[in-house]
């Protein structure tokens, strides 16, 4: 596959991504600038952490405007695979792509820590390769890491079975105590109803 490596002013997870998808997973990267109206005929985009525009506003609140953004929602609604993290599931949010946002942390502090999570569901392209029952132990590094939505969209991610990632300890169990952020339902991460967009 080629993978389209999304840089905002204040991207600073870009290299990381870059890393994983060539080096890790020997896939052809390139890299798309925020001004740049080409997806270069990728397959898939990621939008990688940072602070995209110095996050003025809130997270992400700027970065949806640029030119680019607007082709990566064309690619999306046409049924082309994205996925952000961190601050590129901030502006997925703020685009309108994945419902909800994220609010600050309840501690109103920057966590930097390993986190365990579990995979929720597995009939989507993030999770699909996960083992059943698998619990990850990943990094996280967020100011504004806490997923809120309504309760009616809430239903709607549990109906559509969208809530694909959630935060737990290492037994896998759910839990306040295993929540670093305050997320709804301990979520951390989603995917829209189509299956093509992840957070």
């Amino acid at each position: 596959m080629k993978f389209g490596v999304v840089i905002f002013p204040g991207s600073n997870c870009d290299h990381d991504m870059q890393y994983a998808l060539a080096d890790v997973l020997n896939q052809e990267v390139v890299e798309l600038w925020h001004k740049d109206t080409d997806l270069k005929n990728c397959d898939a985009i990621a939008i990688p952490g940072g602070f995209s525009f110095g996050d003025y506003l809130r997270s992400g609140a700027l970065a949806r405007f640029s030119p680019l953004m607007q082709e990566v929602i064309k690619f999306a609604n046409q049924g082309g695979f994205v996925f952000g993290v961190c601050n590129g599931f901030q502006i997925l949010c703020e685009s309108g792509l994945l419902p909800g946002a994220l609010l600050h942390n309840d501690s109103q502090k920057f966590i930097c820590k390993n986190q365990y999570i579990r995979a929720e569901h597995y009939d989507n392209a993030m999770t699909s390769l996960v083992p059943k029952n698998k619990i990850l132990n990943i990094p996280i590094a967020h100011g504004e890491g806490k997923y809120y939505a309504s309760n009616e969209v809430i239903a709607e991610l549990v109906e559509n079975k969208q809530i694909i990632w959630r935060y737990c300890d290492s037994d896998g169990e759910l839990s306040e105590k295993a929540n670093p952020n305050g997320s709804t339902m301990n979520i951390a991460g989603i995917c829209n109803k189509n299956r093509n967009v992840f957070g």
